[in-house]
């Protein structure tokens, strides 16, 4: 059996937005504070027995999310053109948090953004 490891970092922005092609409250400009979860896999470990540190998720997360904290989300890109719905803004943020995280021996496996205490979506390339 090939180990593997999942480690998981817990953050989150503020930003509003608003959903096009929606009928209902939604549709009108509203907020939240959004909570997104990133999920990394390892197979190995390195001398210090570790996957990758926390501290490289948090930075990479974070640099990201620093561009949408904040804002309204329907004005920044790639939200100008796609709607900023929880599934487009995790896969949004799966793809350039990978760009920062993943390597030859970890990669970003998944993204979770709650939109609420009780309603999420996750993003993975399964």
């Amino acid at each position: 059996m090939n180990p593997c490891y999942t480690l998981k970092v817990v953050t989150d922005f503020a930003a509003s937005h608003a959903l096009r092609n929606y009928e209902g409250a939604c549709q009108r400009l509203h907020g939240h504070n959004w909570k997104v979860e990133v999920e990394v896999k390892a197979r190995q470990l390195n001398d210090a027995g570790m996957a990758i540190d926390f501290k490289a998720i948090k930075s990479a997360t974070n640099q990201v999310l620093d561009g949408l904290d904040h804002y309204h989300l329907n004005d920044i890109p790639p939200f100008d053109k796609i709607n900023p719905t929880a599934e487009n803004i995790a896969g949004f943020l799966y793809k350039e948090i990978s760009k920062q995280i993943n390597d030859n021996s970890v990669c970003v496996s998944s993204v979770t953004v709650w939109e609420t205490e009780r309603a999420c979506a996750r993003y993975s390339e399964e």
